[in-house]
């Protein structure tokens, strides 16, 4: 139901005859009457400013390798693909008995380009954790990472042509969830002749499948790593990221998923991003990396963007539309929302039952997405399921929820020592200094 205006639409009219009584004696073509709002171009240059920020790039087809399922893929909330494809990239060799891999879980907006390899020698989003002698050791281990299904870098997703019709699924595509994120990744698995891994690692969206893996499929996976991450979608981050697709879903080019002989909904996945981005660091940070400062001092005030961390959202924004697909994000971030863990389950105690291998959880205090209460209740939850074999480790950094990105001394430190040692008993929650 639409509620009709009842009040005047303001329209200013400055060519109209002025009360000799109220003039200002200034002749009208001496006033400025320019409206100095919000321009569809910024001005200023637009930089990411000084400061730490995670590495995304837009891959080509040679740049990865493709597994393909030519299977009919059922989806857990109803649908099927005909077929499925998944790009993934891999680092350091899989050794005889098959038991050395990590499978390496990404957030909502990566690739699968971790790490530079052979066929891509760019940095990838992870590039200082895995390698030789790093946090994740490709003298030891045979990485994988998936990107995610639904996503937009060479897997099936709804900006892929659909072999039925010939056309972009757009939202044709299946509602998608983290479940069948998980079950894609271990078809892949099967593929490369994988019956168990040594760990599943990921943060973030990525930290989600880590842990369904480890419930889901306890008799392959032999360690469990989740950053960053939670049990279920709260409240909180779920509204975020409804505001976001809400962005995206009303920019009119949006089309109800059905853009690809278009531009598309670049207005709304520029302001999606910034949002997101708002979420994704601190209030700390800011203030240590932007203050209040100023784009320049010297142009007169407007209503345009005046201080360094508007441009620093403008930059992030404008960054990302040329990378990713509008609806992915739709697709990956709904499927976040709708995660629960408890679900069929008397609640989370129990729904952790079947967890049986070591686990290493990881939060930051200033993470406003995932806050670290979060993977508090999932370390006290998974021990009173049971599981003694659980480290937990709070790091105070001021990245945020970045910080499983940029925060290589503590990060890469945790994940180095329980990859390479033999779990006997649990953890003590323990804590880092601020980076």
């Amino acid at each position: 139901m639409f509620i009709k205006r009842i009040f005047p639409r303001f329209i200013p009219q400055f060519n109209t005859v002025r009360d000799s009584s109220r003039s200002t004696n200034v002749p009208l073509e001496d006033l400025d009457l320019e409206f100095k709002g919000l321009e569809s171009v910024v001005k200023n240059p637009l930089t990411k400013t000084n400061g730490p920020d995670p590495i995304y790039l837009k891959l080509r087809d040679d740049m990865y390798n493709i597994f393909y399922h030519d299977k009919k893929f059922n989806f857990k909330l109803g649908g099927a693909l005909p077929e499925l494809r998944l790009a993934y990239e891999t680092w350091g060799n899989l050794n005889k008995e098959k038991d050395n891999a990590i499978l390496l879980f990404t957030g909502l907006s990566a690739n699968s380009h971790a790490k530079q390899n052979v066929n891509n020698l760019n940095p990838g989003w992870w590039e200082d954790f895995i390698g030789e002698k790093m946090a994740i050791d490709t003298e030891k281990f045979f990485v994988i990472c998936v990107n995610h299904l639904g996503s937009c870098f060479g897997s099936t997703g709804p900006s892929s042509i659909s072999p039925v019709t010939k056309e972009p699924y757009g939202t044709n595509f299946p509602l998608l969830t983290v479940h069948d994120m998980v079950k894609a990744q271990f078809l892949l698995l099967d593929y490369l002749g994988i019956q168990k891994l040594h760990a599943s690692v990921g943060s973030s969206l990525g930290g989600m499948c880590s842990l369904l893996s480890g419930l889901k499929y306890p008799s392959r996976v032999s360690k469990v790593i989740a950053i960053s991450t939670c049990a279920r979608a709260e409240p909180s981050s779920i509204a975020m990221r409804y505001l976001q697709r809400k962005a995206i879903m009303l920019d009119p080019q949006w089309n109800k998923g059905f853009y690809y002989d278009s531009p598309g909904p670049v207005n709304g996945l520029r302001l999606a991003r910034e949002i997101a981005t708002v979420t994704y660091r601190s209030g700390p940070e800011w203030k240590q990396r932007f203050g209040r400062k100023k784009i320049n001092s010297i142009d007169p005030v407007t209503l345009n963007p005046s201080f360094e961390i508007e441009n620093y959202l403008n930059y992030q924004g404008e960054a990302f539309i040329t990378k990713y697909d509008p609806n992915s994000l739709l697709y990956l971030s709904k499927a976040m929302d709708l995660f629960d863990l408890s679900e069929g389950c008397e609640n989370m105690v129990d729904a952790f039952q079947h967890l049986t291998c070591p686990v290493l959880i990881m939060g930051s205090q200033t993470d406003i997405l995932f806050p670290v209460e979060q993977q508090r209740d999932l370390s006290k939850w998974i021990k009173q399921s049971g599981n003694s074999q659980v480290s937990y480790f709070e790091m105070d950094s001021l990245y945020g929820h970045d910080t499983f990105l940029l925060n290589l001394n503590d990060v890469g430190t945790a994940l180095k020592g329980f990859l390479e040692t033999k779990m006997a008993k649990s953890g003590e929650i323990s804590k880092s200094k601020r980076k």
